[in-house]
């Protein structure tokens, strides 16, 4: 064989390992693009509110690139209102090593972020993540906790009850002595109408099974009710309007999922958009273009204002049509 010839065989071969490899590197470019990503979704109880965190969520991290069935698996867990069932879950997604979790509600963000200071953890419907002591301060976490606020306009909320029910001279405020989120609510509600010369009568329930004891004390004693964003007045709704229904007191709520039940009105945030918000924040970390310690806690910029014609007719309550115009105009 000559030279030539030799020199040509060579010269081929290399032309075949060459495409071999650049056809190796691009399937290992491909099988990068294909990475599957796990991810844990721990929502507290089950309610409107938590629910609609929880499908924005999804829908946020889809938007921004990582689509179920395609490049992300969820692990979804409810722990209904069960702390032991919260310290399951967590052990759970440790166990299995998720690549991030979702913590729906300030007690299920706790107890993950007892459990892991490596998993980055994004909360949600979470009023103040320095009071639950999740972060060092809002503007930097600096820890591997970050996520959306559920903070509500409780100065506008209470401006809204009152003009819907201005004779109102006490209010009463019924939520849970556990949950810090709606002891954060309760305080400024009472600066608020204590500057209007207004009293509040609080009653604490541990459980939804003390509420229909604690709504039935506020009967003839007050005005109206406030009931703040506390998952366990909101998962019991149902039970608090029979009785302050038939005592016909209305029910201002914390937020629009309350009013289902039988609520007036609200100010307040839309839960599926703080999902969508708290996704595309996971979608930055997973994506390598952010970490927990340098995001800031975000939150809802636009707020609406709902109300319940049907359930204030019930009561024989007529809704000022400035505040039906505002209500129609904010959805």
């Amino acid at each position: 064989m000559t030279n030539r010839k030799l020199k040509g065989m060579a010269l081929g071969l290399t032309l075949v390992l060459s495409l071999g490899m650049l056809a190796g590197c691009g399937g290992e470019k491909k099988a990068e693009q294909k990475k599957t990503v796990k991810v844990g979704i721990v929502q507290l109880v089950e309610h409107a509110a938590l629910d609609a965190a929880n499908k924005g969520f999804v829908d946020g991290m889809a938007a921004n690139g990582f689509k179920e069935k395609e490049n992300v698996t969820y692990d979804r867990q409810n722990a209904q209102a069960d702390q032991s069932n919260l310290q399951n879950i967590a052990q759970r997604f440790v166990s299995n090593k998720v690549d991030l979790i979702c913590a729906i509600a300030t007690p299920s963000a706790q107890t993950m972020a007892n459990a892991t200071k490596d998993i980055p953890i994004v909360g949600t419907a979470i009023t103040d993540y320095e009071a639950a002591k999740l972060v060092a301060s809002n503007k930097e976490p600096k820890g591997n906790v970050t996520g959306t606020t559920d903070m509500n306009p409780i100065k506008e909320q209470a401006e809204l009850m009152l003009k819907i029910v201005p004779q109102a001279k006490t209010v009463g405020a019924i939520y849970s002595s556990s949950e810090v989120n709606s002891q954060i609510q309760i305080k400024i509600l009472k600066e608020v109408l204590a500057a209007k010369n207004i009293k509040v009568v609080e009653a604490t329930v541990s459980t939804v099974n003390d509420i229909q004891q604690a709504a039935q004390s506020l009967v003839g004693k007050v005005d109206a009710v406030y009931a703040p964003t506390d998952n366990v007045i909101a998962s019991a709704m149902p039970t608090l309007i029979g009785i302050t229904n038939e005592a016909k007191i209305p029910v201002f709520c914390g937020e629009s999922g309350m009013l289902k039940a039988g609520g007036i009105a609200t100010v307040g945030i839309d839960y599926y958009k703080l999902g969508v918000q708290t996704g595309a924040m996971a979608a930055r970390i997973l994506s390598g273009k952010a970490k927990p310690a340098a995001m800031p806690i975000e939150s809802q910029k636009e707020m609406q204002t709902v109300v319940n014609e049907e359930a204030a007719k019930k009561l024989g309550i007529v809704i000022p049509a400035d505040v039906i115009k505002a209500a129609k105009g904010s959805k």
